[in-house]
């Protein structure tokens, strides 16, 4: 049996808050000129700039063995997330420091252990949305579980349930194209967005928005009408660049852009969509992070970062 001590893992800040996102993606290349579309609906009146804080503080402890490296973690709502320890002393888990999984179901305020399906494997992942966890073990494959990690299924592909909770429109890799998912296939839409380096693309409602990045530079564009149409949209400049743009959709229809940086841990530039998209700054927190939590629900935004060697910081950004 492996060593184990108690230690420091997860320390939670909350109050009522804004949106969500993840950090996945590349920049892409600029896809060709569109012709013009109609105008989005009237924006809304003025109403005062967002902006983002912090509150609550709860201290979490996890039992792994000192020798394990900080682990990956991800939320699909503000309740359920997971943490992958995947890795020890920078290297690939073994049969003497297998890779260890837990997963919550209270936003962080407890973690039970998983038995992990392959805990021996070359590279670990860790990828979560709603109802779902999905495991990649080079070279075995993927593991995909829907009961809550009570049990696994292994395919040798992605899994099917994995490409469906991307959502209704989804980004065609290698094409710098916006796809719909039919249930089997992800076909191109006729009208794509005039959106310079393509990352992210969501539907909230009846909007659905496209976001990308080229030259360090945040570029937008929404339709109206399930994207046979679009109009673009000028995202103000950023407090620095931004490598990365994400769409993320919160549970209330909120839109938000996430700007990651070209370090990944550094805090992200946030815009929220009111009409015209208006920039977020934060006004405390922390100025490094590893990532922040997905489709955040009941009005909260989660981020995961390092505080000093071994402790861990979960973030919850308001918005007014």
């Amino acid at each position: 049996m492996i060593g184990r001590a108690l230690r420091p893992v997860f320390v939670l800040l909350v109050v009522p808050a804004l949106v969500a996102c993840s950090a996945i993606g590349d920049i892409r290349r600029d896809p060709p000129a569109r012709t013009a579309a109609p105008s989005p609906p009237a924006a809304p009146a003025p109403s005062p700039p967002p902006s983002a804080g912090f509150d609550e503080v709860r201290a979490v402890r996890v039992a792994v063995a000192q020798r394990y490296d900080d682990p990956y973690v991800e939320f699909s709502d503000a309740a359920h997330g997971w943490a992958l320890f995947g890795s020890c002393d920078g290297r690939p888990p073994d049969r003497n420091c297998p890779a260890q999984l837990f997963s919550t179901l209270d936003g962080g305020r407890s973690w039970l252990q998983v038995r992990h399906p392959r805990p021996v494997a070359a590279n670990q992942q860790l990828y979560t949305g709603p109802g779902l966890v999905v495991l990649w073990a080079e070279p075995h494959g993927w593991y995909a579980s829907t009961d809550g990690g009570a049990s696994f299924v292994r395919t040798a592909g992605e899994p099917a349930a994995w490409r469906a909770a991307q959502g209704r429109f989804q980004l065609v890799e290698g094409a710098d194209q916006v796809g719909e998912w039919d249930g089997r296939r992800l076909r191109p839409l006729a009208a794509q967005p005039p959106v310079r380096g393509l990352n992210s693309v969501a539907l909230a409602g009846d909007l659905l928005v496209a976001a990308g990045t080229a030259d360090d530079r945040p570029y937008a564009a929404v339709s109206t009408d399930r994207g046979r149409s679009w109009q673009s949209t000028p995202v103000p400049a950023p407090d620095g660049a931004v490598s990365t743009l994400r769409v993320r959709v919160a549970p209330d229809g909120d839109v938000w852009l996430v700007g990651e940086r070209s370090d990944r841990m550094d805090f992200p530039a946030l815009w929220r969509y009111l009409g015209r998209w208006l920039p977020v700054p934060a006004e405390s927190g922390p100025s490094r992070i590893l990532s922040l939590a997905a489709r955040a629900s009941d009005e909260t935004v989660l981020a995961v970062g390092p505080v000093g060697a071994r402790q861990w910081i979960r973030v919850v950004l308001a918005g007014e």
